[in-house]
């Protein structure tokens, strides 16, 4: 289940449809699929893309999208922390970021105009689209685990364009769960200094 985190006022949201209220004016789009019981937990690549066939035709059909993959990161990835190393940093795409997640977790800070960072910490059953040109950055959860469909307007995939006076360093990659949501004298310790 997708949480969000607004560090800068203190606040949290976890129900679906005040996440989906609370995103909107932002543009990012958010869903929850199911997954327990549509696919195993071994489902090859293929198996998952077939089993979330129509969804994707759905999305590729709205957004322009040629093609969708399933990407798998576990702390056994070669160069994991390279790959991630691209993403951590405060940064823009030309074409909108999709993202199903079937496994794992991760977290997006969306840095948008006008307002405050926030975070949204992704789970098993959330698919998150982050629009063209919105200031963010993606960082794995503590167990370094997620198993996702992406889909792309270009074979090639994302290249991160990188911001000037970027934030992310202000921000932990902490992410959300019960322990965290525990006291709110907690939350603190979640900003860097």
């Amino acid at each position: 289940m997708a949480r969000i985190r607004v560090q800068d006022e203190n606040r949290e949201i976890t129900d679906h449809q005040e996440i989906r209220e609370f995103l909107e004016p932002f543009g990012i789009s958010y869903e929850n699929w199911d997954v327990e019981g549509r696919i195993g937990s071994e489902a090859t690549n293929e198996e998952i893309l077939d089993a979330y066939a129509p969804e994707i035709e759905r999305l590729k059909e709205q957004g322009g999208f040629v093609t969708a993959d399933v990407i798998n990161v576990t702390p056994e990835t070669p160069g994991l922390d390279d790959m991630l190393a691209k993403f951590n940093k405060e940064h823009t795409h030309s074409e909108d970021e999709v993202r199903f997640t079937i496994r794992g977790s991760g977290l997006f800070h969306i840095h948008p105009d006008n307002a405050p960072v926030f975070a949204i910490q992704v789970e098993s059953g959330d698919l998150i689209s982050v629009p063209t040109g919105t200031q963010h950055w993606f960082d794995l959860c503590d167990d370094r685990t997620i198993r996702c469909i992406r889909l792309f307007e270009d074979t090639s995939g994302w290249t991160p364009h990188y911001v000037d006076n970027p934030v992310h360093e202000n921000y932990t990659p902490v992410c959300m769960g019960p322990a965290y949501l525990s006291p709110a004298s907690d939350i603190e310790s979640v900003v860097k200094v």
